[in-house]
């Protein structure tokens, strides 16, 4: 049994967090297992990992931690001599730039699971992991991608070695040339929860896109219904149609930034349509810079030539929603290849806090 009492600096702490501040080179589900097998007590009654501590609590794990050396396991005076508390917010996340994500790999690395260990984890928790995906990476498995190439896949192998009991499961999408976060279910319940959850539009999704021309009102909404047509080539959406496939379809956007010849804008979700952000834009004659399937093509060679655009310019930069009675704040700052085709445009104006 390990035994720790809480001081002042660990204090209005959440159980499962102090465990990962107090225990640094346990892997975090070792510590979700002890909480999920009743193994975590505090002050005598079996812990929950979103309960708060307080200075004085007294913290029995009845597990040995293979971190925890003999005399450690003995107990502390306080827990703050274990390891210092950061700043970050309890419930706020940020993506971490990775280099190596997009890089050719060779088949040795492939076995090795490459994917699974170069995921870019914006937060992990019990319930959900929040990953941010790379342009160019499917998010699941499906045609014109080989077997164990997708985010689904990564996340599978990366679940097997954490030891999860639950493969990790997607609770949404994104197109594979956008870039951005996912949420990813840990456990069943939290997996069903999650989906309804969006589905009745208790998390905004937030993304960050670069336009063709300027836009003539700083904000406003796009609300036009899209007809899903399969094609050899690819499916699309239609805007605007009346017919009985036609879904409900709104986007609202922001400008932030005037560009000469181009538009930043911040844009939240209502719905989730495939494709909703590319073809709603396209159809008010804003396509999306590097959007080969709804957008101005001969413009797409010239800024692929004279930016360095090689991808869709289309982010998925901040998830919002209430876990718990815990607001939830993640944000994503934009991918390398697309802050730089920012520095390389003209501002027309100074940026607006939006």
């Amino acid at each position: 049994m390990i035994t720790r009492v809480i001081d002042r600096n660990f204090a209005n702490m959440r159980l499962d967090r102090f465990l990962r501040k107090a225990f640094p080179d346990e892997s975090l589900s070792v510590f979700f297992a002890v909480i999920r097998k009743k193994k975590v007590r505090v002050n005598g009654v079996v812990g929950k990992a979103n309960q708060m501590l307080v200075e004085g609590d007294t913290v029995c794990i009845y597990e040995n931690f293979k971190s925890v050396s003999e005399e450690e396991k003995a107990g502390t005076p306080a827990a703050s001599n274990i390891i210092a508390l950061d700043s970050a917010p309890e419930n706020s996340g940020f993506a971490k730039k990775k280099s190596t994500w997009g890089k050719a790999t060779s088949p040795t690395e492939k076995q090795r699971g490459w994917g699974a260990n170069e995921l870019d984890i914006v937060i992990q928790t019990e319930d959900y992991v929040v990953i941010n995906k790379p342009s160019g990476l499917a998010s699941q498995p499906g045609s014109g991608t080989r077997p164990g190439e997708s985010l689904v896949e990564y996340l599978w192998e990366w679940g097997r070695r954490e030891g999860l009991d639950f493969k990790p499961t997607i609770a949404h999408r994104l197109d594979q040339e956008t870039s951005g976060m996912i949420i990813a279910a840990l456990h069943g319940d939290t997996l069903r929860e999650l989906t309804r959850m969006i589905r009745e539009h208790e998390v905004d999704k937030f993304y960050f896109a670069l336009v063709k021309g300027n836009l003539k009102k700083d904000k406003g909404n796009i609300n036009e219904t899209l007809t899903r047509t399969d094609a050899a080539k690819g499916s699309k959406m239609k805007v605007g149609e009346t017919g009985k496939d036609a879904q409900k379809a709104v986007t609202h956007y922001r400008v932030k930034q005037h560009y000469e010849g181009y538009d930043l804008v911040k844009i939240k979700l209502e719905t989730g349509r495939m494709h909703q952000i590319r073809a709603h834009f396209a159809s008010i004659g804003h396509p999306l810079l590097g959007d080969t399937r709804y957008g101005d093509f001969a413009l797409n060679r010239d800024v692929k030539k004279q930016l360095g655009l090689h991808r869709l310019f289309l982010h998925s930069c901040r998830l919002e929603f209430t876990w718990h009675g815990d607001k939830i704040v993640l944000d994503c700052p934009l991918p390398k290849e697309l802050q730089s085709v920012i520095n390389q445009l003209k501002p027309l104006r100074f940026e607006r806090n939006h």
